[in-house]
């Protein structure tokens, strides 16, 4: 991001911004293991359709997802893989921040900390 204008840091920040929301992610998700329908996305994440093609839109404005018509249905498919491994790389980080706090509270408490 060094030497970045001002508005490319909006876009960058626009673009985290679409991964802030949890059912976003849980689409993301989703869409990991194949391509699916918003049906089928709405049912499995426990929104309506409508919610869920809001979502939809907005991950494609960012080109984090494409959509192919077939027939009366859009399919939605990963357009940017590469967000799997931004994505792998804060669960990481999240995952050691929380173990780190685990060990702090084990040694308060005289247990041993989890390995």
């Amino acid at each position: 991001m060094d030497g970045l204008p001002p508005e490319a840091l909006t876009q960058v920040a626009a673009y985290f911004q679409a991964l802030s929301e949890p059912t976003r992610l849980q689409i993301l998700n989703l869409l990991r293991e194949k391509e699916r329908n918003v049906g089928e996305l709405a049912e499995l994440c426990g929104y309506t359709s409508a919610n869920i093609s809001r979502h939809l839109s907005l991950l494609m404005q960012h080109g984090l997802v494409s959509r192919e018509s077939r027939g009366n249905s859009a399919y939605y498919r990963i357009a940017d893989a590469s967000i799997y491994e931004l994505c792998d790389l804060v669960c990481g980080n999240i995952s050691r921040k929380l173990e780190r706090q685990a060990q702090g509270r084990a040694l308060f408490a005289g247990v041993a900390p989890p390995r």
